[in-house]
């Protein structure tokens, strides 16, 4: 059961309207990293987490508070649109500093949402539940977690730092606070499991038998240059403490050139005798095909 409190977390008021700054913030609201997704992301994990502990807990409490600061970025939003011309914009234009601001205001805060935020990032994309992650593994779900909060963060300090409006900095300065409190807790937790689970690679479940072991720590060199070969991921002890890491400048294929059998006539693909001429052709060397 949730409950409502009317009341705010924290303040969200603008020391002016700017319906541009209003189009940007949709951002932070309804982007990929924004607090909508976080909070369908940790509630989701949680509602999947089969039995109660505090794991299931920590999800629902951070999750719940996401749910507060996507109504505190909706409010922010609401009162950045205040007074916004949806009238003769033609008219409002002719003011030099309205009219600038016209050019960058989201048409759909006065069409659509009525100078109402909108689950829809800065340019107008509708949020999508594909931008969640909820995988039923924990540490999975807790790096997917890590990896959120420290893109939102750095969102919101980019926001920060592109306006001067005292009320907007004031309420995501307390967002990045919490940012850097939520980034803080999913490290421990993905600790915590690391350690109660004896590994680092996901899942921690399968056998490592069955994997081709050969190649389990080898970097291979894929790319022009071999810089890559410098970092600790190259050489050395792995992380998890199972493997050494090894580097391989030249890679070779482990399998010939694949051959695929002509499809049925009829699935209608191209004749292989077309293919076969087009190899030929003598302008094209078949080395280059």
């Amino acid at each position: 059961m949730f409950y409502h409190i009317k009341e705010l977390q924290y303040q969200a008021k603008p020391e002016r309207p700017d319906p541009l700054f209003a189009k940007q913030m949709q951002e932070v609201l309804g982007g990929q990293f924004g607090e909508i997704s976080v909070a369908l992301q940790y509630l989701f994990q949680g509602w999947s987490v089969r039995g109660d502990g505090k794991y299931k807990d920590l999800l629902l409490d951070t999750a719940t508070e996401e749910i507060g600061h996507i109504e505190m970025l909706a409010t922010m939003i609401a009162r950045l649109l205040d007074g916004a011309p949806v009238g003769d914009l033609e008219e409002a234009a002719k003011d030099p500093v309205l009219g600038a601001i016209l050019g960058g205001m989201n048409p759909q805060h006065a069409i659509v949402s009525g100078l109402g935020a909108m689950p829809a990032d800065s340019v107008g994309n509708r949020w999508t539940a594909d931008y969640i992650v909820a995988s039923g593994n924990l540490l999975a779900d807790f790096r997917a977690n890590l990896n959120a909060e420290s893109q939102g963060r750095l969102q919101a300090v980019r926001l920060y730092e592109a306006t001067n409006d005292r009320g907007v900095k004031d309420l995501l300065s307390f967002l990045i606070a919490r940012d850097t409190m939520h980034q803080n807790q999913w490290i421990a937790a993905i600790k915590e499991l690391e350690a109660a689970e004896g590994d680092i690679v996901v899942p921690t479940t399968f056998p490592r038998k069955l994997e081709k072991q050969e190649v389990s720590y080898t970097l291979f060199n894929f790319s022009q240059g071999s810089k890559s070969a410098q970092g600790s991921w190259a050489k050395g002890p792995a992380p998890d403490g199972k493997g050494v890491f090894n580097y391989v400048p030249e890679p070779v294929p482990f399998a010939p050139k694949p051959k695929l059998k002509p499809a049925p006539p009829y699935i209608h693909d191209t004749p292989p005798s077309a293919i076969k001429s087009n190899t030929q052709d003598k302008n094209i060397p078949p080395s280059m095909m």
